[in-house]
């Protein structure tokens, strides 16, 4: 079974996503999973994770309703507000849906540090971590310090690093970042999406090779078991259409890659930290 581990939808008249304005026209329509539905069939994709793209629990609410009526979604990646008191009530709610699989801190537009400095928030970061429950990491390449310092209070945490700690493509840009992501590799609970890596390019002027030395330092420092395969769909439409994208990874991996670390990247390892053997134990 091939997954996609990260990807979007929305719609705009839910009024959630403020980010998304008519300044920016490639995102500024709704997308659904129908608009998905062709590419994920070209490349042999059978399910996908859909991942917040706003900070309310309405619209996790939202992405959960959509795995009801639609098969290729494995589950949703949602938010939830960290600093607030109900926050074990409102994760217990959501959990009682079978497709809530993950939640996601949002830390690339804040003072990360500080924001880890919250009792609460460190509270509800430990009990998940005591759970073993999936948690998503948005951050930008400056903030793998406040990572490691998370790792040192909480090294029990399940966590997945997005778009590989959204490096400077652009500007092919290596250090401090590659030395970050070797520390933080050595948690050995944490992973790494080979995700929204295009957008962190030059997106009008890309070449393939632009990623070819952190598709193969992410793959090196944390292994072919802990890395996974993500779109970014449709926020890579920015730069690179859904094949291009694909493309992008899969001319940038380590050669001679066998037919099993491919479906590891493309499949296993989603299924392995997203805890979904049960549900797909016929796919492994």
């Amino acid at each position: 079974m091939r997954i996609d581990a990260h990807q979007h939808y929305w719609q705009l008249d839910r009024k959630d996503y403020g980010w998304i304005t008519p300044e920016v026209p490639t995102l500024y329509r709704d997308f659904m999973p129908s608009d998905l539905a062709d590419s994920l069939k070209c490349h042999g994709i059978t399910k996908t994770i859909v991942v917040q793209a706003a900070a309310t629990v309405e619209e996790t609410e939202f992405l959960l309703s959509l795995c009801k009526t639609n098969d290729s979604l494995a589950g949703v990646v949602g938010w939830l507000d960290f600093e607030k008191d109900n926050f074990v009530e409102t994760f217990e709610r959501l959990r009682k849906d079978p497709y809530f699989i993950g939640v996601r801190l949002m830390l690339q537009s804040i003072d990360a540090l500080e924001y880890l400095k919250h009792p609460l928030v460190i509270h509800h970061l430990r009990w998940l971590g005591e759970l073993g429950f999936p948690v998503e990491l948005l951050i930008n390449a400056a903030q793998f310090p406040a990572v490691l310092s998370l790792l040192e209070l909480v090294p029990n945490l399940n966590a997945v690093i997005d778009h590989i700690g959204k490096p400077q493509i652009s500007e092919q840009v290596v250090s401090p970042w590659q030395e970050w992501v070797t520390e933080v590799a050595q948690y050995p609970q944490v992973y790494c999406k080979l995700s929204g890596m295009v957008t962190e390019g030059n997106i009008s002027d890309w070449v393939e090779s632009d990623f070819s030395f952190y598709v193969k330092h992410v793959t090196k420092a944390f292994g072919l078991k802990r890395v996974m395969f993500g779109s970014d769909w449709p926020v890579c439409l920015l730069a690179a259409s859904y094949d291009q994208t694909v493309g992008i990874l899969l001319n940038n991996l380590p050669n001679e890659l066998t037919n099993q670390q491919l479906d590891d990247i493309f499949g296993n390892n989603a299924i392995r930290f997203y805890q979904l053997e049960t549900t797909f134990e016929h796919s492994l």
